[in-house]
Protein backbone atom coordinates (compact mmCIF):
# COMPACT_ATOMS: atom_id res chain seq x y z
CA UNK A 1 0.00 0.00 0.00
CA UNK A 2 2.66 2.76 1.06
CA UNK A 3 4.16 2.15 -2.82
CA UNK A 4 1.00 3.05 -4.30
CA UNK A 5 0.14 6.57 -1.82
CA UNK A 6 3.72 7.36 -3.17
CA UNK A 7 3.19 7.13 -6.82
CA UNK A 8 -0.54 8.78 -6.54
CA UNK A 9 -1.27 12.37 -5.84
CA UNK A 10 -4.75 13.45 -3.96
CA UNK A 11 -6.46 15.26 -6.48
CA UNK A 12 -5.42 19.14 -6.73
CA UNK A 13 -6.56 21.62 -8.95
CA UNK A 14 -4.03 23.09 -11.02
CA UNK A 15 -4.65 26.75 -11.18
CA UNK A 16 -2.22 29.48 -11.22
CA UNK A 17 -2.01 29.76 -7.16
CA UNK A 18 -1.91 26.30 -6.67
CA UNK A 19 -0.44 22.63 -7.54
CA UNK A 20 0.67 19.39 -6.38
CA UNK A 21 4.18 18.97 -6.25
CA UNK A 22 6.11 15.84 -7.48
CA UNK A 23 5.51 13.06 -5.41
CA UNK A 24 9.04 13.01 -2.91
CA UNK A 25 10.66 10.76 -0.40
CA UNK A 26 10.51 12.13 3.01
CA UNK A 27 12.37 10.76 6.10
CA UNK A 28 12.60 12.30 9.28
CA UNK A 29 15.46 12.50 11.12
CA UNK A 30 16.07 12.56 15.05
CA UNK A 31 19.14 13.56 16.48
CA UNK A 32 22.03 15.12 17.49
CA UNK A 33 25.24 17.69 16.20
CA UNK A 34 26.72 13.96 15.56
CA UNK A 35 23.69 12.76 13.78
CA UNK A 36 23.75 15.31 11.69
CA UNK A 37 27.06 15.80 10.66
CA UNK A 38 27.03 11.73 9.70
CA UNK A 39 23.60 11.94 7.77
CA UNK A 40 24.69 15.20 5.95
CA UNK A 41 27.37 13.54 4.42
CA UNK A 42 24.77 10.81 2.67
CA UNK A 43 22.36 13.02 2.78
CA UNK A 44 24.29 16.04 0.50
CA UNK A 45 22.60 18.30 1.88
CA UNK A 46 23.51 20.20 4.98
CA UNK A 47 21.70 20.65 8.44
CA UNK A 48 20.32 24.37 9.48
CA UNK A 49 21.68 25.93 11.85
CA UNK A 50 19.16 28.82 12.96
CA UNK A 51 16.02 27.30 14.44
CA UNK A 52 13.05 27.08 11.31
CA UNK A 53 15.49 26.93 8.01
CA UNK A 54 15.70 25.20 5.38
CA UNK A 55 19.16 24.07 3.46
CA UNK A 56 18.82 23.35 -0.37
CA UNK A 57 21.27 21.54 -2.68
CA UNK A 58 19.76 20.57 -5.83
CA UNK A 59 16.45 18.57 -5.52
CA UNK A 60 16.99 17.67 -1.64
CA UNK A 61 16.28 19.76 1.13
CA UNK A 62 16.00 19.82 4.93
CA UNK A 63 13.88 21.40 6.79
CA UNK A 64 14.47 22.23 10.91
CA UNK A 65 11.13 21.49 12.83
CA UNK A 66 12.59 21.52 16.21
CA UNK A 67 15.17 20.57 18.61
CA UNK A 68 17.04 17.85 16.87
CA UNK A 69 14.42 17.05 14.55
CA UNK A 70 14.62 17.50 10.53
CA UNK A 71 12.30 16.16 7.66
CA UNK A 72 14.78 15.41 5.01
CA UNK A 73 12.76 15.70 1.59
CA UNK A 74 13.99 14.82 -1.65
CA UNK A 75 12.96 14.69 -5.26
CA UNK A 76 10.92 17.96 -4.56
CA UNK A 77 11.73 19.17 -8.18
CA UNK A 78 10.33 15.87 -9.50
CA UNK A 79 14.44 14.79 -10.38
CA UNK A 80 14.56 11.80 -8.17
CA UNK A 81 11.41 9.61 -8.18
CA UNK A 82 10.56 8.50 -5.15
CA UNK A 83 10.57 3.96 -6.29
CA UNK A 84 10.80 1.22 -3.70
CA UNK A 85 14.52 0.71 -5.19
CA UNK A 86 15.62 4.08 -4.91
CA UNK A 87 13.96 5.28 -1.71
CA UNK A 88 15.37 1.66 0.02
CA UNK A 89 18.62 3.26 -1.87
CA UNK A 90 18.74 6.48 0.43
CA UNK A 91 17.41 5.06 3.14
CA UNK A 92 20.20 2.74 3.19
CA UNK A 93 22.90 5.03 2.61
CA UNK A 94 21.89 7.14 5.43
CA UNK A 95 21.40 4.09 8.04
CA UNK A 96 24.94 3.01 7.16
CA UNK A 97 25.87 7.06 7.50
CA UNK A 98 24.15 7.14 10.79
CA UNK A 99 25.51 3.65 12.25
CA UNK A 100 26.81 3.52 15.64
CA UNK A 101 25.21 7.31 16.17
CA UNK A 102 22.18 7.56 18.62
CA UNK A 103 19.51 8.92 16.02
CA UNK A 104 15.99 7.91 14.75
CA UNK A 105 14.96 7.99 11.04
CA UNK A 106 11.55 7.53 9.73
CA UNK A 107 10.27 7.09 6.21
CA UNK A 108 7.14 8.67 6.08
CA UNK A 109 6.80 9.41 2.38
CA UNK A 110 3.56 7.44 2.10
CA UNK A 111 2.33 9.93 4.93
CA UNK A 112 2.05 13.03 3.39
CA UNK A 113 2.07 14.83 -0.12
CA UNK A 114 3.23 18.88 -0.99
CA UNK A 115 1.65 21.47 -2.38
CA UNK A 116 3.03 25.02 -3.54
CA UNK A 117 0.86 28.40 -2.84
CA UNK A 118 2.08 30.71 -5.01
CA UNK A 119 1.39 34.39 -6.22
CA UNK A 120 0.85 37.61 -4.97
CA UNK A 121 -1.07 36.13 -2.80
CA UNK A 122 0.32 33.71 -1.35
CA UNK A 123 1.17 34.44 1.86
CA UNK A 124 -2.71 36.09 2.21
CA UNK A 125 -4.35 33.09 1.44
CA UNK A 126 -2.56 30.78 3.70
CA UNK A 127 -2.99 33.30 6.51
CA UNK A 128 -6.42 32.77 6.02
CA UNK A 129 -6.27 29.67 8.46
CA UNK A 130 -2.71 29.80 9.32
CA UNK A 131 -2.24 31.47 13.16
CA UNK A 132 1.23 32.62 11.81
CA UNK A 133 2.51 36.00 10.99
CA UNK A 134 3.84 35.03 7.05
CA UNK A 135 4.88 38.88 6.20
CA UNK A 136 8.21 38.31 4.56
CA UNK A 137 9.74 40.27 6.72
CA UNK A 138 8.20 37.88 10.12
CA UNK A 139 8.50 34.96 7.61
CA UNK A 140 11.45 35.36 5.50
CA UNK A 141 12.74 32.84 2.08
CA UNK A 142 13.93 29.97 3.90
CA UNK A 143 11.77 29.68 6.69
CA UNK A 144 9.59 26.76 7.70
CA UNK A 145 7.92 25.21 10.64
CA UNK A 146 5.46 22.66 11.47
CA UNK A 147 2.27 24.82 12.26
CA UNK A 148 -1.67 23.98 11.47
CA UNK A 149 -3.81 24.96 8.55
CA UNK A 150 -7.10 25.68 10.56
CA UNK A 151 -7.05 22.02 12.19
CA UNK A 152 -5.07 20.21 9.92
CA UNK A 153 -1.33 19.73 11.08
CA UNK A 154 1.32 20.73 8.12
CA UNK A 155 4.72 21.86 7.26
CA UNK A 156 4.99 25.48 5.57
CA UNK A 157 8.15 26.63 4.15
CA UNK A 158 8.38 29.74 2.23
CA UNK A 159 10.52 28.77 -0.38
CA UNK A 160 10.16 32.36 -2.67
CA UNK A 161 8.95 35.67 -1.69
CA UNK A 162 5.83 34.84 -3.77
CA UNK A 163 5.65 30.91 -3.06
CA UNK A 164 5.10 28.17 -0.43
CA UNK A 165 5.73 24.63 -0.08
CA UNK A 166 2.99 23.00 2.19
CA UNK A 167 3.53 19.55 3.18
CA UNK A 168 0.27 18.00 4.37
CA UNK A 169 -0.77 14.98 5.57
CA UNK A 170 -2.89 13.10 2.65
CA UNK A 171 -5.96 12.47 4.76
CA UNK A 172 -6.20 16.04 5.19
CA UNK A 173 -5.81 16.47 1.11
CA UNK A 174 -9.96 17.71 0.43
CA UNK A 175 -9.53 19.44 3.75
CA UNK A 176 -6.67 21.98 3.47
CA UNK A 177 -7.37 22.11 -0.47
CA UNK A 178 -10.93 22.83 -0.38
CA UNK A 179 -10.39 25.53 2.55
CA UNK A 180 -7.37 26.33 0.38
CA UNK A 181 -9.84 27.42 -2.40
CA UNK A 182 -12.93 28.84 -0.42
CA UNK A 183 -9.79 31.90 0.71
CA UNK A 184 -8.97 32.24 -2.62
CA UNK A 185 -12.10 33.13 -4.02
CA UNK A 186 -11.91 36.18 -3.02
CA UNK A 187 -8.96 37.05 -5.38
CA UNK A 188 -9.21 34.36 -7.92
CA UNK A 189 -12.94 33.53 -8.48
CA UNK A 190 -13.88 29.91 -8.74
Amino acid sequence: MPEVAIRSLPPVPQTEWIRALPPAMRFILHGDVGARSAAASAWGVAFAEQSCRAMMQAARATLWLGPDEYLLLSGIDGSEVAGDESQAAVAGALELALKGVPHALVDISHRQFALEVRGPHAAIILSGGCPLDLDLSEFPIGMCTRTVFAKADIVLWRTREDAFHVEVWRSFAGYVTGLLREIAMEFYGT
